[in-house]
């Protein structure tokens, strides 16, 4: 009976509202609720979506797994080109070594470039070697004052050079 009784009191609780009470009641109820899910819906659009989170992981391992043969990509191309650059210019000192092989290979040439460099001659000949004016001493002694000079005497400075140290040394 207990239960009885609780039923009445409801109804008498009920029965304090009007129908037309009731209905407006509800409808607050029902319109607050769908404002509240309205407002959850729009906080959930706002926040990442798992979907999302999921997406953005995925590029990043992306770009961090690629990242690597990417680079590697970059410098070995680079490497490429310049081992492409260095082998054009093996190929233009060998067709330039050719051409100068060639040279050697005509007598004429092979004549002239001894009679310049060695300061020969040929028989029945007068030689002269004739000083530079523009060249002074001190840049006679320098590499490429010593490149022009004629053979004999860079070697005789050898010897000047090592009867020095020896005459130094005793």
């Amino acid at each position: 009976m207990p239960g009885k009784v609780r039923d009445r009191d409801a109804d008498r609780g009920q029965a304090r509202f009007s129908t037309a009470t009731r209905l407006r009641l509800l409808g607050e109820q029902t319109a607050e609720r769908v404002y509240r899910s309205q407002n959850k819906r729009q906080a959930r659009r706002s926040r990442l979506t798992g979907r999302a989170a999921l997406l953005a992981l995925v590029v990043c391992t992306l770009v961090v797994a690629l990242a690597y043969p990417i680079r590697q990509y970059v410098s070995q191309r680079g490497e490429i080109a310049d081992l492409q650059r260095q082998q054009q210019e093996a190929k233009e000192r060998v067709d330039r070594l050719r051409d100068e092989k060639a040279r050697w290979q005509d007598d004429s040439y092979a004549e002239q470039r001894i009679r310049e460099r060695l300061h020969m001659v040929m028989p029945g000949e007068t030689g002269y070697v004739m000083p530079d004016p523009k060249a002074t001493a001190s840049s006679s002694r320098t590499e490429q004052g010593a490149a022009d000079r004629p053979w004999y005497a860079n070697v005789w400075d050898g010897v000047d050079k090592a009867d020095q140290a020896d005459l130094a040394q005793n």
